[in-house]
């Protein structure tokens, strides 16, 4: 029987995944998550402390401070990795939330949160993309929000980040479409209210319904072969509280 061109390739423990923005929050819990399964893991974090604290949490993690908007950070995480082997998996989570009144929102925060955002997510597409045509197909999974879907409450002084966060979308379905013959994934993942420190800071009149470690389960089950199927589709994530 003819292999389908979306088999994934990620769940062979030999695979190394990446994770950005994993110093705190989601990003450190999805990078906990995936060595605990057995894949190596490079986390990416601009504040060297907290990536560093994130590997010292679980063995199989090495850790690297990278800011994802410059592309040479970018690709010192994607050399790290492919060092360790075979790139299989690479998590886009690495996010801002500048809160900045829209009379006051300046190009500069504008573009500050786009490079992080959005710029950042596709600079991680691009490394994973040449990696995973070497290792023969894998999974991007870029972490998106609530915030970014259409007829979704939004809340004032996000802009950029809505915007932002629509625009992973888009990248996500673009992505997806052209790594079908090449057996590589890419979905995203769009919670609403998690409990870090973000939310805190950008949003602190919401309740949170979700924890980073339920995130990290669902990223965990969407690198697998059953979820082989999913690509190109952006997932929500909503809760009861």
């Amino acid at each position: 029987m003819r292999e389908p061109h979306n088999a994934a390739v990620a769940t062979d423990p030999a695979r190394v995944a990446v994770v950005t923005g994993a110093g705190r929050g989601i990003g450190r819990a999805i990078a906990l998550r995936l060595a605990g399964a057995g894949h190596p893991v490079v986390a990416g974090a601009r504040t060297r402390e907290q990536v560093e604290a994130t590997a010292a949490a679980a063995p199989g993690v090495v850790p690297l401070a990278a800011d994802v908007a410059v592309d040479a950070d970018v690709e010192r995480l994607a050399a790290a990795a492919s060092a360790l082997g075979p790139v299989g998996i690479w998590v886009n989570n690495a996010a801002i939330a500048d809160r900045v009144a829209f009379a006051d929102l300046d190009p500069a925060s504008w573009d500050r949160v786009l490079g992080v955002n959005l710029r950042g997510a596709f600079l991680g597409c691009r490394a994973a993309w040449r990696l995973m045509l070497e290792a023969g197909g894998g999974v991007i999974v870029n972490i998106g929000s609530l915030s970014g879907l259409a007829n979704v409450e939004k809340f004032p002084g996000l802009a950029a980040y809505n915007v932002s966060k629509a625009g992973l979308i888009a990248l996500t379905e673009a992505v997806a479409l052209e790594g079908r013959p090449h057996r590589i994934r890419c979905v995203a993942l769009s919670p609403g209210a998690v409990d870090t420190e973000m939310l805190r800071r950008a949003a602190p009149q919401l309740t949170a319904g979700v924890t980073p470690d339920d995130i990290a389960a669902l990223v965990a089950w969407l690198v697998r072969d059953e979820a082989a199927p999913l690509t190109g589709v952006n997932i929500p994530v909503f809760s009861n509280a």
